[in-house]
C-alpha cells in the first residue's frame, strides 16, 4: 500500500516554511489505518522485539501505539504533558527549537527491568522522542526500540536516539 498518497501535505503549517505531514487523512482511511498498525507489528516481530510495554507521547503516539500494543499483547503507556496525568509522575524536560517542555508519566506505569517499545505518528528532529527514551530509561526499562508512521530523513532524527536502539519507520521523507 502507497502510505505516502494517504498522507496530506499542507504547506506553512503550522509556520511559513514548513511543510506539515498530517496523518488525519491517513487514519480515516479503514484499510490505510489497518495497513499500518499491522506493518509496524510486522516489522516489529520479524526484529523480533517483544515488549511488555508500547509507549505513545500525546497525543499523535497514543493513535497509534494503543491498537499496535493490543496486536503485540503488551500494555500500553501514555506519555504526556505536564498536568495531565492524575496520579505521581516521573518526568524529564527537554529542549525545544523554541524553549523548553517537559512529558511525564505516571510513576506506576512501567515495571523497572521491562522491555519498551517507543511509538509515535512522526520523527523529526528526535527531540520528543529522545526525551521519551531518557524517561524510560531513568525508570529503568529496557528500551528495546521504536517505531514511527513517518521519518523526515533531513531533520536527522535518529542521531538524537540512543546508540544501538532499533527505529523503524514506514514512510520516508
Amino acid at each position: 500500500m502507497d502510505l505516502k498518497s494517504l498522507i496530506r501535505d499542507i504547506p506553512d503549517f503550522p509556520k511559513p516554511g514548513i511543510l506539515f505531514r498530517d496523518i488525519t487523512t491517513l487514519l480515516r482511511d479503514a484499510d490505510g489505518l489497518r495497513y499500518t498498525v499491522d506493518s509496524l507489528t510486522e516489522k516489529f516481530q520479524a526484529a523480533d522485539l517483544t515488549a511488555n510495554y508500547v509507549v505513545g507521547m500525546e497525543s499523535r503516539g497514543f493513535i497509534i501505539g494503543a491498537p499496535l500494543a493490543y496486536k503485540l499483547g503488551a500494555g500500553f503507556i501514555p506519555v504526556r504533558k505536564p498536568g495531565k496525568l492524575p496520579s505521581s509522575v516521573h518526568a524529564v524536560e527537554y529542549q525545544l527549537e523554541y524553549g523548553m517542555d517537559r512529558l511525564e508519566v505516571h510513576q506506576d506505569a512501567l515495571q523497572p527491568g521491562s522491555p519498551v517499545l517507543i511509538v509515535d505518528d512522526l520523527l523529526a528532529t528526535g527531540g520528543t522522542a529522545s526525551a521519551t527514551a531518557k524517561l524510560v530509561q531513568q525508570i529503568g526499562c529496557k528500551l528495546i526500540g521504536f517505531g514511527f508512521i513517518i521519518e523526515l530523513r533531513d531533520l536527522q532524527g535518529r542521531q538524537q536516539l540512543p546508540d544501538g536502539v532499533p527505529v523503524i519507520s514506514l514512510v520516508e521523507y
